[in-house]
């Protein structure tokens, strides 16, 4: 939204101190226009505490990212002080940004009226389900909030990462696959569960690729939400020669309801890890859909290289 005479679209920018000269310089670090526009994480299934916690730690992490962030959380089954609504949490922006300029001008500041998005709706999903993102869509239009909708998170090098990391914290795959050490019950073959049917596995497929480059044993999607699609996968798994499968959901976790992936991997007679959960990378890939949004993208977050 900026550039580097000054700021574009209307958004006025917090302008960088003069940088210091000489190679070894530290990049200025990138900081919230004024009056930028919110970012509101659109959380997805039964709010709960535990969902709660999990959306504070994204939203912190993408305010670690970028300083002066105003972020904002709405369930899209939300509908009280504790758990508002996502369609609540919209208003309520285009409100405060309304008194904002009311109070400048009153003031007697020379402002100009506030246009363009009052925020940045970004789902909390790993991958594409129809669903969920058509109840975010109405819950936009019923807030009657000028709000632009980014995609899902995924797929992403940095999902790779972190399903990487819940399988080896679950005891399921290596950690480094330089190292020379190895884990008894690490997998020769990863289950990649979804939800949101035929699309969300195609997209889970794209992650389970790369998944399978930094584990070196095959990756196969299945859909939590199509009967009989875990057992199919693990069953070609199985006849492909992978003898000890698991489980990896391919969900940030509050989609659906955990007992699912219980009874996937039981289905599947194989262990699984956590979903993804507040993974660091879910809140830079948060904040990056929403600089991207807006046309002030920092430096994309890099995935860690498979060793």
């Amino acid at each position: 939204m900026s550039t580097p005479t000054g700021p574009a679209s209307g958004l006025p920018v917090r302008m960088p101190r003069p940088r210091q000269p000489g190679r070894h310089r530290r990049p200025e670090p990138l900081v919230a226009p004024e009056d930028a526009p919110a970012l509101v994480l659109a959380v997805p299934g039964t709010p709960s505490s535990a969902t709660r916690s999990l959306a504070d730690e994204v939203v912190s992490i993408a305010r670690s990212e970028l300083p002066g962030l105003d972020a904002r959380i709405g369930h899209l089954d939300g509908g009280d002080e504790e758990f508002p609504s996502l369609t609540s949490v919209l208003a309520h922006a285009a409100e405060e940004r309304t008194a904002r300029y009311e109070q400048a001008r009153a003031a007697g500041s020379d402002v100009r009226e506030p246009d363009g998005p009052v925020a940045v709706v970004v789902p909390l999903l790993a991958g594409p389900d129809s669903a969920l993102l058509r109840q975010v869509r109405q819950a936009v239009m019923d807030s009657r909030v000028a709000a632009e909708l980014t995609d899902v998170l995924g797929p992403h090098p940095l999902l790779a990462e972190a399903l990487h990391v819940r399988l080896s914290e679950a005891g399921l795959a290596r950690a480094d696959r330089a190292r020379l050490f190895t884990v008894a019950t690490a997998a020769d073959g990863i289950i990649l569960a979804s939800v949101g049917g035929d699309e969300a596995v195609q997209a889970a497929g794209i992650t389970g690729m790369l998944l399978a480059a930094r584990l070196a044993v095959p990756v196969m999607a299945a859909a939590l939400d199509q009967e009989g699609s875990i057992s199919s996968v693990a069953e070609q798994l199985r006849n492909a020669g992978s003898q000890q499968l698991a489980l990896a959901p391919y969900l940030i976790g509050p989609e659906i309801d955990a007992s699912l992936v219980e009874e996937a991997a039981k289905e599947a007679d194989c262990p699984a890890s956590e979903p993804l959960g507040p993974y660091p990378a879910i809140g830079k890939l948060a904040l990056a859909k929403y600089t991207t949004a807006l046309g002030i993208a920092p430096q994309q977050p890099q995935s860690t290289p498979a060793r």
